[in-house]
């Protein structure tokens, strides 16, 4: 059993007899925690033990992922679907939703309008329709984007959140070079799970959590899950998410590459969406990002612009480490239509104000896909990242490839701005060899190279 509900509750309803500072220390180890340990800091209403938590959280984060942030937009290409889900306003049932299918040039419009923006990597989304995001045309849509190049822009790399797939459609889909394949269970509780789910293929609770199982066995080997906080107790579903991380890296030896944290925000014609049944306060979503932080230390969390620019600033320090910028939930929304969204979304700011916002707060901005590129993925990736090692590669690619955004995107006040933070990072490298690697490289983008990583 890959969730067990009972194990769940149990650590919920009798919880772990060790003192909070004690795990907290033991956390700080960046050896990930426990499910007890995990519920113990998920139950913590002490103000000072909470402060405490977000401390040792901002030290991981620094540790690991040092002062960087991963951006990335999302891409709708479909807002058709089977479903009914009762939390989303593509459901099926929703007559009000404006329905819209991008055709390729029209996908092309898109990829052309991110890149414009400086965009390297794209989350491809769509609803579960079999005509617009079956894998025969899938593997279209993916071949469009990587294939879609204007001046410097390009899309290097192409992460999907689609419907799961069968063992042979995620082998097809392993073909199309994609890097990560993205999941959400929504929620992990079975009954709320039925009855937000109450017809179309998503109402199968095991294929939809096995998914990763075959996505692994057809070879793509970076996973990334989520739920979507507001369905159940957060508590429960944290420990779920972290019950599935575990399975899943003693199973294949491969944690998930990323964990994603959305909160249910409005939609229309999407009734719990707007009511949510287990609404998560922003302070407990912010202990949720923390402990997430100190349980799996080497998974990336994502943040989307569904939540307002304070809080993801906020949200920055305690284990955010990918965000997306300028997103658009609907089909066409980057180069045209702006209806027919799946939810609502609160930070509507620029790439380019998220960068200078990013700046400001001391945070540096990558559009890195260094690693993906070059195969360090699944295994290779864990064995440096659960460490804490990769930052020693991350650090550089990530200023070349902000190098690269200032040259070809930035105003002359950025490029000023985004210079002197550059220095700062490599006078921070701990190799005088890489130190010289590093300006070497950046050298050779302002004589005109491109896309240089290590």
């Amino acid at each position: 059993m890959i969730i067990n509900e009972k194990k769940i509750n149990d650590h919920l309803n009798i919880p772990c007899s060790d003192p909070i500072e004690k795990i907290i220390e033991r956390s700080l180890e960046i050896k990930g925690l426990t499910l007890p340990e995990t519920a113990r800091l998920l139950l913590a209403d002490d103000k000072k033990q909470i402060k405490k938590i977000f401390s040792a959280a901002r030290a991981i984060k620094e540790r690991i992922y040092g002062r960087r942030l991963v951006l990335f937009a999302p891409l709708y290409t479909t807002n058709e679907c089977q479903n009914n889900c009762l939390y989303c306003a593509f459901r099926k049932a929703n007559r009000k939703l404006k329905r819209k299918s991008l055709s390729l040039e029209e996908i092309r419009e898109e990829v052309l309008a991110l890149e414009s923006q400086g965009h390297k990597r794209i989350l491809l989304v769509a609803g579960e329709d079999p005509a617009q995001a079956g894998i025969g045309h899938l593997e279209k849509i993916i071949a469009t984007i990587y294939g879609t190049k204007s001046g410097r822009g390009e899309i290097r790399r192409v992460n999907v959140n689609v419907a799961p797939l069968s063992l042979p459609d995620f082998r097809r889909l392993k073909r199309t070079g994609i890097g990560t394949y993205q999941l959400f269970q929504e929620t992990y509780h079975r009954e709320t799970y039925r009855r937000c789910h109450p017809s179309g293929p998503k109402a199968d609770y095991e294929f939809r959590l096995t998914a990763m199982d075959r996505a692994l066995k057809a070879g793509i080997n970076d996973v990334g899950i989520g739920a979507l906080f507001g369905l159940y107790d957060y508590k429960f579903e944290a420990l779920a998410l972290l019950m599935h991380a575990r399975y899943l890296d003693s199973t294949y030896n491969v944690g998930p590459h990323t964990i994603s944290v959305p909160r249910i925000e409005p939609a229309e014609g999407a009734p719990l969406a707007n009511r949510p049944p287990y609404p998560v306060s922003d302070l407990d979503f912010k202990k949720l990002v923390a402990v997430l932080r100190l349980a799996v230390p080497y998974t990336g969390i994502i943040l989307s612009t569904r939540e307002t620019a304070d809080l993801r600033n906020e949200l920055f320090s305690l284990g955010v480490s990918q965000i997306s910028a300028a997103s658009r939930t609907n089909p066409g929304g980057y180069s045209a239509d702006q209806t027919g969204a799946q939810f609502t979304l609160y930070d509507s700011r620029s790439t380019a104000q998220v960068i200078k916002d990013i700046l400001r707060l001391g945070y540096l901005p990558s559009f890195c896909t260094a690693c993906y590129r070059l195969g360090r993925t699944g295994e290779d990736f864990m064995d440096l990242a659960k460490p804490g090692s990769i930052g020693n590669l991350c650090l550089p690619n990530s200023l070349l490839t902000f190098k690269e955004y200032l040259l070809d995107y930035g105003d002359q006040q950025l490029k000023i701005q985004g210079q002197k933070v550059i220095e700062r990072e490599i006078r921070g490298l701990k190799s005088s060899r890489l130190k010289d690697l590093t300006r070497k490289k950046i050298a050779e983008l302002e004589s005109g190279k491109r896309d240089l990583f290590f």
